[in-house]
């Protein structure tokens, strides 16, 4: 069983070196409440330049927790975390299954 949680682990080594920025927490947060936003719309919310959101935005896209749409020239971001809740669910599991097995 340990071997499971640890193949998870590394599975989850990007997002949660992604998510261990707290901007980039307070970024999924702010994405999490509402439908979508674009890049001037969460700088204007974060005392952060454009340019650090924009760099945070390409991060967590590239780790699959955000989602990207186009509508004319501006970029819809969007929270998409099917695939890392599913990950963070199958550790909890594992852990607890774990946790159960002591010897």
């Amino acid at each position: 069983m340990a071997e499971q949680t640890l193949e998870i682990f590394k599975k989850g080594i990007p997002i949660f070196t992604i998510l261990q920025d707290e901007n980039r927490q307070q970024i999924l947060v702010m994405l999490c409440k509402t439908n979508r936003m674009t890049v001037n719309q969460i700088t204007e919310k974060l005392s952060l330049s454009r340019p650090a959101v924009s760099h945070h935005l390409k991060l967590m896209l590239n780790a699959g927790i955000l989602s990207v749409s186009q509508s004319g020239t501006e970029r819809y971001y969007s929270a998409d975390m099917t695939s890392t809740l599913a990950l963070l669910k199958a550790l909890t599991q594992s852990l607890e299954a774990d946790t159960k097995n002591k010897a």
